[in-house]
């Protein structure tokens, strides 16, 4: 078992319960998917650019990466119908867990000047956004072989009834939030 999932089932479960006043284990909030999403700005002029993205998001994740299509056309955006407009990965299960583990103890302490996330980032539904710059964090990526500097979305989906468990959920799972 995952070390993360093994702190969250006999540490983080029985703080929850207790700060929240909780009388079941399967109230406590937890982690459902972590959802990637990057989009492709010259998809339709470049269409290499798509696959190049699609390829490092796979190496980043794991798990193969889905290319997104524009469903109509828009002139003003210079966007033709099925023009690849941006790629995403959903993670679940035990992908998920490396993959938290991997973005809370080695990426995100490399981005520079790094204070911690924006705790007020939460949607109201106790899910988790925030957005990375570059992709030159992760360790899968080479630097030498990127063509272009590309940041991506990272969506945190919990089963948290509101912000403020959702919140007590990440933190003590090692999310740093911002203290203001």
């Amino acid at each position: 078992m995952n070390e993360l999932k093994e702190k969250y089932l006999k540490k983080i479960v029985p703080e929850i319960k207790k700060k929240f006043g909780l009388l079941n284990a399967h109230q406590v909030p937890k982690l459902v998917k972590i959802v990637l999403s990057e989009g492709i700005s010259d998809g339709g002029s470049n269409p290499k650019s798509a696959d190049i993205a699609a390829l490092e998001m796979t190496e980043i994740s794991g798990q193969k990466a889905v290319i997104k299509k524009a469903k109509k056309s828009i002139a003003a955006f210079k966007l033709k119908s099925k023009d690849a407009i941006g790629c995403m990965v959903t993670l679940r299960g035990e992908r998920m867990y490396l993959f938290f583990n991997k973005l809370i103890n080695i990426c995100l302490p490399k981005i520079r000047d790094f204070r911690g996330l924006n705790p007020n980032s939460f949607d109201g539904r106790g899910n988790y956004s925030f957005g990375l710059k570059e992709q030159l964090i992760f360790p899968e990526v080479d630097y030498d072989k990127i063509d272009k500097v590309r940041g991506m979305n990272i969506t945190i989906v919990t089963t948290a009834k509101n912000n403020e468990e959702a919140k007590e959920l990440l933190k003590l799972l090692g999310i740093p939030f911002v203290e203001r």
